[in-house]
């Protein structure tokens, strides 16, 4: 058949095709009105995470630099994407399941398949700038408008949306803790450590000035070893973190190789001091015997001292922020009962089924013209043999 006949026999069998086009649509309007189970989604929207840390800074440990990040999860740029896969995680789903009973709201067998359901429902999406929306379909079940359940389902969308927020901030704060408890017990092990050394020299200070008495320094000892501890003190600030750093970074890290690169350089300044460079003021080789073993106790009480102030310091920091139950996620919007469903589209669904069903009449009316027409063509043939 040429498409003019194809055409033709359209147009010859058009009421027809219109007429059952018109009742299907009728029908598929009532269903997806009266009938079919409608969805409700209620978005809430999160501001990205932060490119800084709540937490106590360790700028304090290393002149200035503020390496906090490291011990939030931060530091290593997290991004939303972070944030969506917390969502998505099993864990932040049976927080929701098991706040709301899904188990019996779902009508699942247990707490892993309401988990399997509920996961399938969330919607994520994140924009350019980094802000999440996340909603959680919600539908009814069958004859919505006669068992009223429209507004329930409504509000009850809204509540699971902003019950993953909370998923998320209980989950995010969890984390926090476990870093900052593992940053405090590290620097909880330095502060021993550092107290016993302290002790330790001040013993020996003790011990050596009963022994000689008063042995009097000369101003520009003194200033050595103002020097000289200042420098020690960065060496052993500078390894304290690079030790904490290693906790949570691997070993080929941009930020701990530099922390490593400075420690050298800073080894490397206090050795060339202990050898007498010209470009200090005294080199400690040169100071009479007692003077040296004096000067040197001193600067190790000078040292220890000022680690150990800064190790407290940043102790209690972590010690607050391992305990600390603030909220950790930002939100932008909270979800409330959306005004419209999200499903079905009926008047879209409608004409996509009017248009399919047009088409799927015209098709088979289509083909039974061709099957009788030939058909016709054969007996034709047929006749004119005989």
């Amino acid at each position: 058949m040429t498409y003019h006949e194809i055409l033709n026999v359209i147009l010859v069998h058009r009421n027809k095709i219109l007429k059952v086009t018109i009742l299907t649509m009728f029908f598929l309007f009532l269903i997806l009105y009266f009938i079919y189970p409608v969805t409700f989604n209620s978005q809430t929207t999160i501001l990205p995470p932060e490119s800084k840390s709540q937490m106590g800074s360790l700028s304090s440990l290393i002149g200035g630099q503020d390496l906090s990040g490291l011990l939030s999860g931060s530091f290593t740029n997290a991004n939303s994407q972070l944030y969506r896969e917390i969502i998505k995680s099993r864990t932040a789903s049976e927080y929701v399941v098991r706040k709301h009973n899904l188990v019996k709201y779902f009508d699942k067998k247990n707490e892993i398949e309401a988990v399997q359901e509920l996961s399938g429902r969330v919607n994520i999406v994140i924009n350019k700038e980094g802000i999440i929306t996340l909603s959680v379909d919600l539908n009814t079940t069958i004859f919505p408008m006669m068992f009223d359940e429209i507004d329930s389902v409504k509000n009850f969308s809204a509540t699971l949306s902003n019950s993953f927020i909370e998923a998320l901030d209980k989950i995010n704060r969890e984390k926090l803790s476990s870093k900052a408890k593992r940053a405090r017990e590290y620097i909880e092990g330095q502060l021993v450590k550092t107290r016993m050394q302290l002790d330790s020299v001040e013993t020996a200070l003790m011990n050596f000035q009963e022994k000689n008495k008063t042995v009097a320094l000369p101003e520009q000892v003194s200033a050595a070893i103002e020097t000289a501890a200042q420098i020690k003190s960065e060496i052993m600030k500078t390894e304290i973190n690079i030790g904490l750093l290693t906790i949570n970074l691997s070993d080929d890290n941009k930020e701990l190789q530099a922390l490593r690169k400075k420690h050298q350089q800073l080894q490397a300044q206090y050795n060339r001091m202990e050898l007498g460079n010209q470009d200090y003021l005294l080199a400690f080789k040169e100071v009479p015997e007692l003077g040296k073993e004096l000067a040197t106790l001193l600067r190790e009480i000078k040292i220890q001292n000022e680690v150990y102030i800064l190790l407290q310091q940043q102790y209690y920091k972590e010690k607050i922020q391992e305990n600390r139950d603030l909220p950790t996620v930002e939100v932008l919007d909270t979800a409330i009962p959306p005004q419209r469903k999200s499903s079905p589209k009926v008047v879209m669904s409608t004409i996509a089924g009017g248009i399919f069903t047009f088409l799927l009449m015209s098709l088979l009316i289509v083909f039974s013209e061709r099957k009788t027409y030939l058909y016709k063509q054969t007996n034709n043939s047929e006749n004119k043999i005989v």
